[in-house]
């Protein structure tokens, strides 16, 4: 009887054999011919999920997003094991006596030791980068003279925040990141996760990092919003809605790092960053959420 029919009228042979990648929301309220291989209809992915519209993308982010809040965790912070005036000492950059006076100094003033270093002419902005190399075991910034303006579709906000510039982008390849304090590994990470980039850390001066900062500028087909108070994973989840639906999202990957969550969604013609700001935010225990999480299709305002 099959194949009567599709000798009667192959060109409605859809093939359903091939159908495989169906909407990864479970209250999806789309047809079956409307929920089709995601590469032939659009669509967006997350992952190994398949979500056939933003809508259900929207419903079905409201769980991961309450795990992301829930789940941070408490991170000890990594401290080197050879202090700034040691470096300094090893690179010969002060004399015993020079420290010993500079630290004293320092802690009778109740100032840390780079700026009475800075203070007292003892040193200069790169030889403190050279010292922090050498605490850290990442390279130092070599080159003189300003580098060149990178164009790149990453968050400033976000980098800044952790005192970073991106020196050298080649996007979905390498990024080479200059950091001024500390390399924090968690935010190397998100990057990697959300970018497929190599995220490779080197330390410059406080002068040579805002010089670059200035220089560095958005790619054109990109856009970063920032979202001070992102309200309940529900809330996020619509915010997450309407970008989707306002780009045409075909992609979504998802990272928590320190108090930022940051979403990516990858479109024909562009890509978008959210991120959610969580200082201060009330973290929303996710089993609180979970049967909300699978109710239908939300409805909101496309942002502007």
């Amino acid at each position: 009887m099959n194949a009567l029919l599709k000798s009667l009228v192959p060109q409605l042979d859809f093939g359903w054999n091939r159908v495989r990648a169906h909407c990864g929301h479970r209250a999806c309220h789309n047809k079956l011919l409307m929920r089709t291989v995601p590469q032939n209809r659009g669509g967006i992915r997350v992952g190994s999920q398949w979500y056939c519209g933003p809508d259900c993308f929207a419903a079905a982010m409201r769980t991961p997003l309450a795990a992301l809040m829930t789940n941070r965790l408490a991170e000890m912070p990594r401290n080197p094991r050879l202090t700034l005036g040691l470096a300094m000492l090893s690179k010969g950059f002060l004399t015993e006596d020079q420290l010993r006076h500079a630290t004293s100094h320092s802690q009778r003033r109740g100032r840390d030791l780079e700026h009475t270093l800075l203070q007292m002419d003892l040193a200069t902005e790169k030889q403190l980068a050279a010292a922090r190399s050498v605490q850290w075991g990442y390279p130092v910034l070599a080159q003189e003279g300003p580098c060149p303006m990178v164009r790149a579709d990453l968050p400033l906000t976000f980098l800044r925040e952790f005192q970073a510039t991106p020196l050298h982008y080649l996007p979905g390849k390498r990024l080479v990141l200059g950091f001024v304090q500390r390399v924090d590994p968690s935010v190397l990470q998100a990057i990697e996760q959300i970018t497929g980039c190599r995220a490779e850390p080197c330390f410059l001066a406080p002068t040579e990092f805002e010089d670059q900062a200035e220089r560095n500028m958005a790619a054109a087909d990109y856009e970063e919003a920032v979202i001070e108070q992102p309200g309940s994973p529900a809330h996020m989840a619509k915010t997450l809605g309407g970008f989707a639906l306002e780009i045409g999202a075909r992609e979504a990957v998802h990272v928590a790092c320190k108090s930022w969550i940051w979403v990516r969604l990858a479109g024909k013609r562009k890509i978008v960053d959210v991120l959610f700001a969580l200082k201060g935010a009330t973290a929303h225990r996710a089993d609180a959420i979970s049967a909300e999480a699978t109710v239908g299709a939300p409805a909101w305002n496309t942002p502007a």
